[in-house]
């Protein structure tokens, strides 16, 4: 968390010297809210997640989900949707691209204290909304919380040197606590705009889902 404040402040202060940033009042005032945060975690890490997630809930994912509903993708995004383990509601919430391959992996900044980790908990069946081609598409997946993977080494190894992935990163441990891994497998995609998914998929897909909600209760 500490070096991610820090790198998060010297961003401020190089864009700003460089013509870039905003005035010294604005970066002062990033200054201290990054330093808030900080210190909230020193002190109260369940203290930071109620704010930290109030302010996401209510401006920033609404922001970055009707963005990135248009095609609008500054930060190099995804939207990650589950079902709602109380309310059986979709829920989608932006997180950050770290796909590799047919594995996408997500560094929860909040921990299992984050939705999302709860709705996957009681049902690992998700979708991930990812650029395919030229054209962002609904990708279908499993998702497990591996309970022995390292946060911060995945995280680093997510990034490899892309600099939105790194820009995403550090606001990860700006704004996190508890840094958890999520693991999504991929899905094969049906070809063609207007294919359904066919009955046998969605069964294959929920037979996945069982084994991987073994597999994990068998790890922890």
């Amino acid at each position: 968390m500490l070096a991610g404040t820090i790198a998060a402040l010297a961003l401020v202060w190089l864009l700003h010297f460089t013509g870039l940033g905003g005035g010294v009042i604005a970066c002062s005032v990033q200054s201290v809210v990054y330093v808030g945060l900080f210190a909230l975690t020193m002190r109260s890490r369940r203290a930071k997640v109620l704010v930290v997630r109030t302010v996401q809930r209510w401006t920033i994912n609404p922001l970055m989900r009707l963005f990135l509903s248009i095609g609008i993708n500054p930060l190099g995004l995804a939207i990650l949707e589950t079902c709602g383990r109380r309310s059986g509601r979709v829920r989608r919430v932006p997180v950050g691209n770290g796909r590799q391959g047919d594995s996408f992996w997500i560094i929860a900044e909040h921990g299992m204290r984050a939705g999302y980790v709860h709705n996957i908990s009681a049902d690992p069946r998700v979708r991930v909304r990812l650029r395919v081609g030229l054209r962002y598409r609904w990708v279908r997946g499993i998702a497990t919380v591996p309970p022995d993977d390292d946060a911060l080494a995945r995280q680093r190894r997510i990034i490899a040197w892309h600099p939105l992935r790194a820009l995403n990163a550090m606001n990860v441990r700006v704004l996190g606590a508890d840094l958890v891994t999520v693991h999504v497998r991929l899905l094969p995609t049906p070809r063609g705009p207007h294919v359904s998914a066919p009955k046998s998929q969605d069964l294959g897909l929920k037979r996945a889902a069982q084994a991987a909600a073994l597999s994990a209760g068998r790890t922890s």
